[in-house]
């Protein structure tokens, strides 16, 4: 009788014990499933609002279908953009449509690649 009432004691303690253990390993899987998808995720969200925060008149953007023009005018959430060489086509935009800034006088990594291939 009594090594029936040892054999249920250990069985307590070891279900706790893998209780235990269950709980940190739900917890490790949870932390490196945050670590490798939605901090760099956050992190390239803050880049780009901090690319879309310091937009200025005059500035080169490239937009989400991959047209290049100029920045004329900036408003809250929209920018009017100046495409082409014409002058003539200005197209008022949401800023949520800028992939990418390339200030004036910058040099694009395109430009560094051809003077370095010369």
């Amino acid at each position: 009788m009594n090594f029936l009432l040892m054999t249920s004691e250990e069985a307590a303690a070891s279900a706790t014990g893998s209780l235990v253990s269950m709980v940190v390993i739900y917890g490790v899987l949870i932390f490196a499933l945050w670590f490798f998808f939605m901090r760099p995720q956050s992190k390239e969200r803050k880049k780009t609002q901090e690319m879309l925060s310091n937009l200025e008149n005059g500035d080169i953007v490239c937009t989400t279908s991959g047209f290049y023009g100029t920045i004329i005018d900036i408003q809250d959430d929209m920018v009017i953009v100046e495409f082409g060489n014409n002058r003539n086509c200005r197209i008022p935009m949401e800023k949520a449509a800028i992939s990418k800034v390339e200030k004036p006088g910058q040099a694009t990594a395109s430009d560094s690649d051809k003077d370095s291939k010369k």
